[in-house]
């Protein structure tokens, strides 16, 4: 019996949302592919430009559930792979960040299945675009983290650094734990009155910007009912944001305020 030879499997970067904003490779990719396992991000606009011959399975996770769990998504990329067929994995933003493209990539190798990937406009990138907020700036920031919001492991982390003057802090998957965000970068020396914006739905028709301070963040999260996708993104560039302001009023701490401006 003749050996399966795998097909390749696309990594592909569906982009924050707006589907103006997928690569060209991206688009054609989509169109070709005979199986399309996506997430729960990926927009309908998008999912619109594959074949109506195309099957679609969706392997969409939200917060503590997993539709199907990693090891599974795995094994279904390497199935998928083995029938022959066009197989692309298509994942919000871009594939290598937060996103278990190298995971999905490791299982691939390693079941002898070849595996491209096709970058993606980060939600970072796409999203501070979008409410024109430069996450550098000459006159504000010459650096840019990105970090996992999680709770899982977040009093462990050290985020000294990270946030404050010349950086700017992105903080993904941040909206269930924003107070303890907050919490955590004071804790760690981060000035409370430092400014921050929340990017929710970016790209996308409903999007929406709010701009508070640090010290406000998880009550303003709440009061304002900020809801996931969404990012959160700690520095003097907020400050450039097309924003809405929606900083609540905080108890005396020295000069807390003096940081937010237009």
């Amino acid at each position: 019996m003749a050996e399966k030879i795998p097909a390749t499997v696309y990594l592909v970067g569906a982009g924050p949302g707006d589907p103006e904003l997928l690569t060209l490779r991206a688009a054609r990719l989509i169109g070709e592919a005979q199986v399309i396992v996506h997430d729960g991000l990926v927009s309908a606009e998008i999912l619109a430009l594959a074949s109506p011959e195309a099957e679609l399975i969706s392997v969409a996770k939200q917060r503590s559930r997993h539709s199907v769990p990693q090891d599974g998504i795995n094994a279904l990329l390497v199935d998928l792979a083995l029938t022959g067929r066009i197989v692309v994995r298509l994942k919000g933003g871009d594939p290598f960040i937060f996103g278990r493209g190298g995971e999905e990539m490791e299982a691939c190798r390693a079941a002898g299945v070849p595996v491209e990937i096709v970058p993606g406009v980060s939600a970072a990138v796409g999203c501070a675009a979008q409410a024109q907020l430069p996450l550098t700036h000459r006159d504000a920031a010459s650096a840019v983290s990105f970090v996992a919001g999680q709770c899982k492991g977040l009093t462990d982390q050290d985020w000294s650094g990270l946030a404050g003057k010349g950086r700017t802090l992105v903080i993904y998957m941040g909206v269930a734990t924003a107070n303890d965000i907050a919490d955590k970068l004071i804790a760690d020396g981060v000035s409370p009155a430092i400014p921050v914006a929340v990017l929710e739905n970016g790209t996308r028709a409903d999007m929406r910007t709010l701009r508070t301070l640090l010290a406000d963040l998880g009550n303003m999260v709440a009061r304002e009912g900020v809801k996931s996708p969404a990012l959160i993104v700690v520095g003097e560039v907020a400050a450039y944001a097309l924003a809405q302001d929606v900083l609540a009023a905080l108890p005396a701490q020295g000069n807390i305020g003096a940081e937010m401006h237009s």
